[in-house]
C-alpha cells in the first residue's frame, strides 16, 4: 500500500539560494516540453518521441541527464492524467466549456510546482536527518529535514520510489512515497454503515454523529473575510486569499482525518467492516439554489470517503461501497420506501409501520443492511462449470 510522508526541509543561508532557481528552472523547462508535446502530438504525447525532440535542449539549459528525463516523464504523466479525466467525464461532457479549455491549450506548470527526484538525484541519511539533492548549482549536501519520530520510522523502514520537492509559503518540503505492507482483511462480524452529508458530515449506524455545524460556521466566517479582502483588489490581497484558502482546506482535511480515524478504530475494535454510499458524480447530478452552490462545492465528502477507504485498508478492516438509492427514504424495518417517509431534513417517520428517528441515522442503518447482503455476493466463490450432459453443477 502506497502512502506519502511529508518532511520539512530547513536549508541554511547557503543552501536555500540553490533550491529556488532549480525548482523554477525545471518548471520552466516542463512548460517548454509541454508546448512541444501539444504542438506535435496534441494530448497524446509519449516519452520516447519527446526524448528525441527535447532531451538535447534540456541538457543545454543546464539540466542533468536524470533531471531532463524526469521533466519529460512528468509532462507525459500530466497528459495521461488529463486524458483520463476527459475519458471519465471529470471535465464535463463533450463540448463543455471546461473540457474545451483543457483540450485547446498545453498544460502549464506553476513556477513553484513540485518536481520529482529519484534516488540518483536525492539520497537520504536517516540517522543524521539530512538529504543530499541535485541542484543547478551542484549537489547540495547535509540539507537537514525535520519530521515526527513516527514519520522517520516509516521513512527508514518503508520508503520506496521517488520524492517530490515543493515550496509552499516560502517553506521547503519533501514528499516521500512509502510502501507499507497491507494486513490481511478479516472476516467481518457485521458492518458499520456511514451516511455522509452537509449538516452532519458523517452519521454511523451505531448512532455516532459528527456534526458539520462548526465547520459550516468556520466556512461562513472565512467567506466574510474573503469578501472583505477581495474588495481591496491588490496584489497582496490576492496572495492573502490563496493563503487563507489553503488554511481552510487544511482545516477541513484535519476534521475528515479525525472522523475517519475514530470510525476505523471502532470498526477494528468490534471486528466490523465499513460501508459507504457510492456518491460519485453527485455535483453533476444535483441541482441546488444559487446561494447553496458554494456550500455544496466545498462539501468534502469525497475526501472523507477516500480517508475511510485507505485507513481501512491500512488496518485490515473490510470496506465496501453500496448503492445509495433511497437510503434516506427506505424504512429499515418494513422496507417501505416513499418520499414522505422523510417529512423534514432531520426526521424520518415510516408511513406504514411508524418507525421514527433521526433521518441520517436511519440512512446509516440502511447502508449497513445493504452492505450485509452485498458482502455475501462479493465474496461468493465462483461456481464450477457444469459437466457436459450432467445437467447439474459440480459440488
Amino acid at each position: 500500500m502506497k502512502i506519502v510522508v511529508q518532511v520539512r526541509l530547513t536549508p541554511d543561508a547557503v543552501q536555500a539560494p540553490a533550491l529556488e532557481p532549480t525548482l523554477r528552472t525545471v518548471n520552466k523547462a516542463a512548460n517548454w516540453v509541454s508546448s512541444v508535446a501539444f504542438g506535435e502530438f496534441g494530448l497524446k504525447g509519449r516519452e520516447t518521441p519527446l526524448r528525441k525532440l527535447c532531451y538535447g535542449e534540456l541538457k543545454a539549459r543546464g539540466l542533468g541527464a536524470q533531471a531532463a528525463q524526469h521533466v519529460i516523464k512528468r509532462v507525459c504523466d500530466a497528459y495521461t492524467t488529463l486524458r483520463a479525466n476527459i475519458r471519465n467525464g471529470n471535465l464535463g461532457p463533450e463540448g463543455a466549456k471546461r473540457r474545451r479549455r483543457a483540450e485547446s491549450k498545453p498544460i502549464v506548470f506553476r513556477p513553484d510546482a513540485a518536481h520529482t527526484f529519484d534516488d540518483r538525484c536525492l539520497s537520504w541519511n536517516y540517522d543524521a536527518r539530512t538529504v543530499s539533492i541535485w541542484t543547478l548549482a551542484g549537489r547540495v549536501k547535509n540539507l537537514r529535514f525535520a519530521c515526527s519520530p513516527k514519520a522517520l520510522k516509516q521513512l527508514t523502514e518503508h520508503r520506496k520510489g521517488e520524492s517530490d520537492l515543493m515550496m509552499r509559503d516560502g517553506k521547503w518540503f519533501l514528499v516521500a512515497t512509502i510502501d507499507i505492507p497491507e494486513p490481511e482483511v478479516f472476516e467481518p462480524k457485521d458492518f458499520i454503515g456511514v451516511d455522509r452529508g452537509i449538516v452532519n458530515l458523517a452519521t454511523t449506524s451505531d448512532g455516532d454523529n459528527h456534526s458539520g455545524r462548526r465547520l459550516g460556521r468556520y466556512r461562513r466566517w472565512q467567506a466574510r473575510k474573503k469578501a472583505e479582502i477581495q474588495a481591496k483588489r491588490t496584489r497582496s490581497s490576492k496572495q492573502l486569499l490563496k493563503k487563507r484558502a489553503r488554511r481552510e482546506a487544511r482545516h477541513a482535511t484535519h476534521i475528515n482525518h479525525k472522523i475517519s480515524k475514530q470510525t476505523i478504530a471502532v470498526a477494528q475494535r468490534t471486528e466490523r467492516g465499513i460501508a459507504l454510499e457510492e456518491l460519485r458524480g453527485i455535483r453533476e447530478r444535483v441541482t441546488v439554489p444559487r446561494d447553496q452552490r458554494a456550500r455544496l462545492s466545498s462539501w468534502p465528502f469525497h475526501q472523507l470517503g477516500s480517508f475511510l477507504e485507505y485507513k481501512a485498508r491500512r488496518a485490515g478492516v473490510p470496506f465496501i461501497e453500496v448503492d445509495p438509492a433511497y437510503t434516506s427514504q427506505r424504512c429499515p424495518r418494513c422496507g417501505h420506501t416513499a418520499k414522505n417517509n422523510r417529512p423534514s431534513r432531520d426526521h424520518f417517520s415510516c408511513r406504514r409501520c411508524g418507525l421514527a428517528g433521526p433521518a441520517d441515522h436511519v440512512a446509516g442503518v440502511n447502508v449497513r443492511n445493504r452492505a450485509r447482503s452485498a458482502w455475501v455476493f462479493v465474496n461468493m466463490p465462483d461456481l464450477l462449470p457444469a459437466r457436459a450432459g450432467s445437467g447439474r453443477c459440480d459440488p
